[in-house]
């Protein structure tokens, strides 16, 4: 099976199918996708210019969106790099129970639905790498009342959701699934009680 680096050498090569080089950008989101595979495609249609079943599509418009893709990931393996470090020196003082933003990211290792969004149509409009640090920066700062990706505080609680764990905080802004441990108890309590209204307005 290619890996990432190898798919995305695919999507660059001039001498390729269109077709081929194609399919080698929708392999790369198997390795790496933060919104999730279909929302991170349409994502990068959307900003790239791409017509997401265009067999064909301007290679200049594959590679920027490959690009814009591969900035992404850095920012995350770098993060990945940082956060395997720090579990290692909490092993190493005795801490072995993961905390709540361990247990996160455990669901999103490798790079899969890191700031998911569950309707694929409905995602962030920043670059890729913008959004990540916005929310590793809040990874590593104190709980907030408003979403790391673009500040709404349109935070609402959904049981519907397509992917483990199946629940949790959505914003209404951006379509993110907000990683709990970002937000202070009482943004939780909010989102969820706004759940509540709602499941009781459709009864």
């Amino acid at each position: 099976m290619a890996g990432f680096r190898s798919l995305a050498r695919q999507v660059r090569d001039p001498r390729g199918d269109l077709a081929l080089r194609r399919y080698s950008l929708r392999k790369c989101l198997e390795r790496f996708a933060p919104y999730g595979h279909r929302a991170t495609w349409n994502h990068l249609c959307s900003r790239h210019g791409i017509e997401p079943e265009d067999r064909a599509p301007d290679p200049a418009r594959l590679v920027a969106a490959l690009n814009e893709l591969e900035q992404a990931r850095a920012v995350w393996l770098a993060y990945e790099e940082r956060f395997a470090e720090r579990r290692k020196r909490e092993k190493h003082d005795g801490l072995r129970r993961p905390g709540s933003i361990d247990d996160w990211h455990r669901r999103t290792w490798g790079g899969n639905g890191i700031a998911r969004c569950d309707d694929p149509e409905v995602h962030p409009t920043d670059p890729l790498d913008v959004v990540l640090r916005r929310l590793i920066k809040a990874l590593g700062s104190r709980p907030s009342a408003v979403c790391p990706v673009c500040a709404d505080r349109r935070i609402v609680w959904r049981q519907d959701l397509e992917h483990d764990p199946g629940f949790g905080p959505v914003c209404a802004g951006c379509g993110v699934v907000v990683p709990q441990p970002v937000l202070t108890n009482e943004a939780l309590r909010s989102a969820k009680r706004t759940c509540g209204r709602a499941l009781a307005s459709v009864a």
